[in-house]
């Protein structure tokens, strides 16, 4: 090695005000030689950087994408990393996660095989391309080049290494292929997917079976989505038994939290360089609440949603001791099981209520949890003899006679092991939901803004999903629950307010 190699190298190791000193003193010749060094430095410092000197500093960079930056550097120096990264649309994820950074990955990591799925086999294939064509165009630079035999879109290898690329959708079979990392980008195609119990299964069946399966010892796993649900892929990673070994990276448009990941004030835009304050709102107004709480916010359930209001639950919230002085003329325990396919919204909802005679409603308790048929039936029965309540009233839309056999089987476990204290037991009411969730939730929320409606005490969890609910979401069963009840004791009261509710439950009500 000669003298100026042995300069070049150790060159590469000094900090960059060193190397700046030395080049502005270098010779024309050996400047040049360096100017070549920092090219190629920088084509390796990150996948920002890659981007940034292949075109010329047309891509853009941003502090969010630096974070994207950040993990694949992680993962390329060796350290294992499970990421999960919500952000925006149109903010730049997919082409920094799923085209750059994977381009950057096997630059460094030759050897290495990455997987990339997406929504549809179609662009996972775009990704795919898109790195297999810039291999082409720029691998002279970069030092690396495609396998003459094996140039597909979704699959191709580095010539001379062990390394490539596969790309799949959501849903496709990677029997046989392993991966050092896999990039999840996008798995969920749009609105009408996503509010599919059936496609969120198939989605989250596939990420066990499939995708987790195919991750080679000490690979990693870097998921970057926009929410759409509560069950998404991502919610069901937080709500997870694994959600610890995860780093999570929540990237809201707007930030909304002094714990931001980017260190932003609360209200500050996510890119304020392409979208500010006004751009936001602009978006926001065309979208509607819940896609901007979901897609842009990252927050499938807003910190406020469009039907009640909080302040109505604090104005007419009224203490135990008041309420113990009013007489009442009907007790209900309220219930609406769990249901459907969600790994999230799967509690059951037990709400206890009550009626006074000046047409007042009040929430007087609620045991809602997780809870299987047994215990659910079981303890609404056990609620509904601490209230002395006349009815209880059951959603009946999942598993049809089921709910009213469940409620039946645990007043008789009760009765025959003395707790039902010879009390008889209260009549069942099935309700079985017709209409959408908004007409039965409405003329409910009314009732709230007119006053009706007193909470004795505070119950968060129920009055958090209540305020926080936007139409189209799926309800929560606590929320559920408490609807019917007061739907139930409401009577004929409710009529004028249910404009279009034909479920047939307000028909002979006393």
């Amino acid at each position: 090695m000669s003298a100026t190699d042995d300069l070049v190298e150790q060159y590469r190791r000094l900090p960059a005000e060193r190397r700046r000193a030395i080049a502005e003193q270098a010779s024309p010749a050996l400047r040049t030689r360096l100017a070549k060094v920092e090219r190629d430095m920088a084509l390796r410092y990150s996948p920002g950087s890659l981007a940034a000197v292949l075109t010329d500093g047309r891509e853009m960079q941003a502090a969010h994408l630096d974070l994207i930056d950040d993990a694949f550097r992680r993962i390329a120096a060796g350290e294992t990393v499970r990421l999960l990264l919500t952000m925006p649309p149109r903010h730049g994820k997919s082409r920094r996660a799923a085209r750059w950074a994977p381009l950057w990955y096997l630059l460094q990591r030759p050897d290495h095989r990455v997987m990339i799925a997406s929504y549809s086999s179609d662009l996972a294939d775009d990704h795919g391309r898109w790195i297999r064509d810039a291999i082409t165009e720029w691998g002279e630079q970069l030092g690396i080049t495609l396998h003459p035999g094996s140039k597909a879109a979704h699959r191709f290898d580095i010539a001379g290494r062990e390394g490539g690329l596969f790309a799949a959708g959501v849903g496709g079979g990677l029997t046989g292929k392993g991966a050092n990392l896999a990039i999840v980008d996008d798995p969920i195609k749009d609105d009408a997917e996503a509010q599919s119990p059936t496609q969120r299964r198939k989605l989250w069946e596939w990420w066990q079976a499939v995708l987790l399966t195919r991750v080679e010892p000490g690979g990693s796993v870097i998921v970057i989505q926009t929410r759409w649900h509560e069950d998404d892929l991502a919610g069901r990673i937080l709500a997870g038994e694994t959600a610890s070994d995860w780093t999570i990276i929540d990237l809201p448009a707007i930030a909304d939290s002094p714990d931001d990941a980017l260190g932003r004030k609360v209200g500050q835009p996510l890119w304020p360089a392409r979208y500010g304050h006004k751009a936001l709102a602009g978006i926001r107004r065309a979208v509607g609440e819940r896609v901007w709480w979901s897609l842009f916010m990252q927050k499938p359930r807003p910190v406020e949603g469009g039907v009640w209001q909080r302040a109505w639950i604090d104005r007419a919230r009224v203490t135990p001791v008041e309420f113990a002085g009013a007489e009442m003329a009907r007790v209900v325990v309220a219930v609406d099981p769990s249901g459907g396919d969600s790994a999230v919204n799967d509690e059951t909802g037990i709400i206890g209520l009550a009626s006074d005679f000046h047409e007042q409603l009040y929430v007087v308790a609620d045991e809602s949890g997780t809870l299987g048929a047994n215990d659910w039936g079981l303890t609404a029965c056990r609620l509904a003899l601490s209230l002395r309540a006349d009815a209880i009233v059951v959603e009946a839309n999942y598993g049809g006679n089921m709910a009213k056999q469940v409620l039946t089987q645990a007043w008789d476990q009760l009765a025959r092991d003395g707790e039902a204290r010879g009390q008889l037991m209260p009549m069942i009411v099935e309700v079985n939901a017709k209409v959408g969730k908004r007409l039965r939730a409405e003329p409910v929320a009314q009732l709230y803004e007119q006053g009706r409606v007193h909470h004795v005490g505070h119950y968060p969890e129920l009055e958090g999903q209540m305020a926080t609910w936007v139409p189209g979401m799926d309800s929560p069963d606590r929320m559920d629950a408490a609807v019917h009840g007061l739907t139930e004791l409401a009577g004929a009261g409710l009529d004028a307010l249910s404009q279009g509710l034909d479920d047939g439950r307000l028909r002979g009500r006393r």
